[in-house]
């Protein structure tokens, strides 16, 4: 059981996690800016002045490979930090871009998974996201006539990578480790290669910072948090932007760390850490995968008999189909405060939900 996690924000760029020890890190999930996508351009100059001069010169190449550059200079510092059986999680989409009346594809997700794997990451297998749109105009290019009309890409990457072996869990970490199991159904769900979600609003409205984000919505981050780490660990977000990550982690009972290079985002992500929205939002998913798994059971066993549902989790004081589900352990989450700069720590019911008497309504009051 969790009683409080730590999430700490640095304002520096993520290329030099000297903050960080070695092999500290138990999963790594993030959304980099994506490399010939326009609105990302200044953010890469800053950091290379050749990327916006190979732009000014119209040679896309060029700034492709330059900006890849850039982020591999993260990667490398992400492989020293992560511990031996960790996990990468890398959310990237392609780009198309026309230059000089050149239009083409860079192929975002194809380059990452070749830094990884140089630097002696096993990547496993990855997970197609497709955003939801009805857009009746989203075609590109010029309509009707061929060949002129082009492909749209309505789908972006999670590419998943693992440092080293698969990772031990010893004795005393074994309980952690079953108390961060998910339920049979959630596991059917998640560990499917297409992932079907909305995006999540880009706009920022604050002073001094970009005109959009790149911002995931919070489900993904709260899944893939759930399917490759346990309660406790450290998460790692080397992009950091509106604090989505970190927000995930609060809801999963993990550390964070996250890191930003624009330190016009602190209001933004004190927003999304300490606002009272946000934490009625996470607590109502919590109550939600509660709900959705006894309504799950019931019908189960209204299928095909009691007898398919055989064991039960004490904490959670329902049914659940495995012995792995037996330990598993849901908290709301109390409060979330900022105890120094760029510090916050969250807090954790301690009550088995039996203690509210059986009645799921009450959770939405936490």
């Amino acid at each position: 059981m969790i009683k409080e996690t730590t999430h700490k924000i640095h304002f520096s760029n993520a290329d030099d996690l000297s903050e960080v020890q070695d092999n500290s890190v138990s999963l790594i999930v993030t959304s980099p800016p994506y490399p010939m996508i326009e609105m990302w351009d200044e953010s890469f100059s800053v950091q290379n002045k050749d990327i916006a001069k190979a732009l000014e010169k119209g040679k896309p190449e060029q700034a492709f490979e330059l900006m890849h550059k850039t982020l591999d200079k993260v990667w490398k510092e992400c492989s020293r930090v992560l511990c031996d059986g960790g996990v990468a999680c890398i959310n990237i989409g392609d780009a198309t871009r026309t230059i000089d009346k050149k239009f083409q594809l860079f192929p975002n997700h194809a380059k990452i998974i070749l830094s990884f794997v140089e630097l002696g990451f096993s990547n496993l297998p990855n997970i197609i996201w497709r955003k939801q749109t009805n857009a009746p105009n989203k075609f590109m290019g010029s309509g009707m006539y061929p060949p002129g009309a082009y492909v749209t890409l309505e789908h972006e990457f999670i590419l998943v990578f693992r440092k080293g072996n698969k990772r031990e869990f010893f004795a005393n970490e074994k309980q952690n480790r079953r108390e961060s199991a998910y339920f049979w159904e959630e596991r059917n769900n998640w560990f499917s290669d297409l992932w079907e979600l909305k995006g999540t609003t880009q706009v920022l409205s604050e002073n001094g910072t970009r005109d959009r984000s790149g911002a995931y919505p919070f489900e993904i981050p709260y899944r893939l948090i759930n399917m490759f780490s346990v309660k406790g660990d450290i998460v790692l977000d080397p992009f950091i932007g509106t604090g989505t990550t970190s927000l995930a982690a609060i809801a999963s009972g993990r550390n964070s760390i996250g890191y930003e290079l624009e330190s016009e985002f602190s209001a933004i992500i004190d927003q999304t850490l300490l606002s009272g929205s946000n934490l009625k939002m996470i607590n109502n998913i919590i109550r939600k995968r509660i709900i959705s798994h006894v309504e799950f059971v019931n019908q189960r066993i209204e299928n095909k008999g009691i007898e398919s549902v055989k064991h039960y989790n004490e904490w959670l004081d329902f049914s659940v189909m495995t012995r792995q589900e037996k330990d598993l352990i849901l908290q709301f989450v109390e409060s979330i405060k900022k105890t120094d700069n760029d510090i916050f720590s969250a807090s954790y019911v301690e009550k088995a939900l039996n203690d509210y008497q059986g009645s799921y309504s009450l959770f939405s009051q936490v």
